[in-house]
């Protein structure tokens, strides 16, 4: 896999909560740290998508926020 995003996170699928068009995974990167991601419901099809399964966060920097208190 080439991508030209520079901030990939390895981790575990955790779970995962099918809607009516999208569906919201939850990645495990390092234990008790989660990532969670909203994909469409053909998306997760296609990619065959299990909890267990290892996946990829693939985080694009003009698309991350960040806060604080």
């Amino acid at each position: 896999m080439k991508i030209s995003a520079r901030n990939v996170l390895k981790g575990t699928i955790l779970s995962y909560k099918i809607g009516a068009v999208n569906v919201e995974v939850i990645i495990e990167i390092s234990p008790g740290m989660e990532i969670t991601s909203v994909i469409t419901k053909n998306s997760f099809e296609k990619l065959g998508l299990e909890k267990g399964k290892d996946a990829y966060a693939i985080i694009k920097g003009s698309n991350v926020m960040i806060g604080v208190d």
